[in-house]
């Protein structure tokens, strides 16, 4: 089996991202799953040993430039002073820090130096003061990458995933946003995501927008002129896409396990389920862009930060669907190029 290789990054310095890292890094499955490249700064990764109450050695590579690494390697940054870092707190230098690493990390995987990219949780208000000027992070990567294709968040509970066709808009315009185009890009995007990640053909199911699936037009013709119509068009390409189901019953087979994404018309139709599913093991994907990236779907954790307390379950299910995304991407990747 082809080992990926990762570029590790702590995330916001004053949350729990050093503590969780830490604490997967501990483990010897993680270790030899991937060969990893933790990139920044020392201190911080020996905060978050310390933190988290495990050893952490830091092997060092030698110079600017990553070569062929194997096991667990050191990168080296200069982000932040040790004393900038204001544990549990909102600061310009910890969202400066963790912008740098996360360029630094997109960079080496667009170089082809690592196969995929695992963040530690950012903090917003520390990202937009330190000058994300973007939507979030994912706004943000896709700018830096230079990348003007189509990509959204995807959330994940174990084997589920979740895309969504409109997402930071008011509830208002929901459904003047719902068009034929942006159910089939969250579509394409949740069945190409399952597919990379080992999904030979995936079972999509896309929700309805109003009560009852519409009640076949009583509550609302979306239904019938725009979602049903999309699905049909992936059924008539033999795709396992079914729907539109009413979105009161569609995450009852989400959680029995009869799908393995839901599609849904706006933002809280799924975060809501999802989170109730399973919260502290929840994953964020950075659906779509050319390289992999991952994170825990859990923010900062400012209450719980410094004390050595995080639970490492969600950061582990990123790492092992980073491992897997990863490593499909490095076979394309290395794959001779037919003429």
């Amino acid at each position: 089996m082809t080992k990926p290789r990762l570029a590790v990054i702590p995330g916001d310095p004053s949350g729990i991202g050093p503590e969780l890292l830490a604490r997967l890094l501990a483990e010897d499955a993680v270790r030899q799953a991937a060969d990893i490249l933790l990139v920044g700064d020392g201190h911080l990764w020996r905060q978050g040993a310390g933190q988290a109450g495990v050893e952490l050695a830091l092997d060092p590579l030698a110079g600017d430039e990553v070569p062929g690494f194997s096991g667990v390697k050191h990168l080296e940054m200069d982000t932040i002073a040790p004393e900038d870092v204001k544990i549990a707190k909102v600061t310009t230098e910890s969202g400066a820090s963790a912008l740098r690493t996360l360029d630094k990390a997109l960079d080496l995987a667009m170089a082809g130096e690592v196969d995929g990219v695992l963040f530690g949780p950012f903090n917003k208000a520390a990202l937009t003061a330190a000058g994300l000027n973007a939507e979030d992070e994912h706004r943000y990567m896709a700018r830096y990458l230079g990348f003007e294709g189509y990509h959204s968040e995807i959330n994940v509970l174990d084997e589920l995933m979740t895309t969504r066709v409109t997402s930071h808009i008011g509830l208002r315009e929901v459904a003047e946003n719902i068009s034929a185009e942006g159910i089939r890009r969250a579509i394409g995007l949740a069945h190409d995501t399952l597919v990379q990640s080992g999904k030979s053909r995936p079972h999509v199911a896309v929700a309805a927008l109003n009560p009852h699936a519409g009640d076949n037009g009583k509550f609302g013709r979306e239904e019938i002129d725009v979602i049903g119509p999309v699905v049909t068009e992936y059924q008539d390409r033999q795709m396992h896409v079914t729907g539109p189901w009413p979105s009161d019953t569609v995450f009852l087979k989400a959680k029995a396990g009869e799908v393995d994404a839901v599609v849904t018309m706006y933002h809280d139709q799924g975060q809501i389920a999802i989170k109730l599913m399973g919260f502290d093991r929840g994953v964020t994907v950075a659906g779509g862009l050319p390289v992999p990236v991952t994170t825990p779907a859990h923010g900062t954790a400012f209450d719980i930060a410094g004390q050595g307390i995080a639970n490492v379950g969600a950061t582990r299910s990123a790492f092992d669907l980073l491992v897997r995304l990863a490593t499909t991407h490095r076979v394309k990747r290395l794959a001779p190029v037919s003429e």
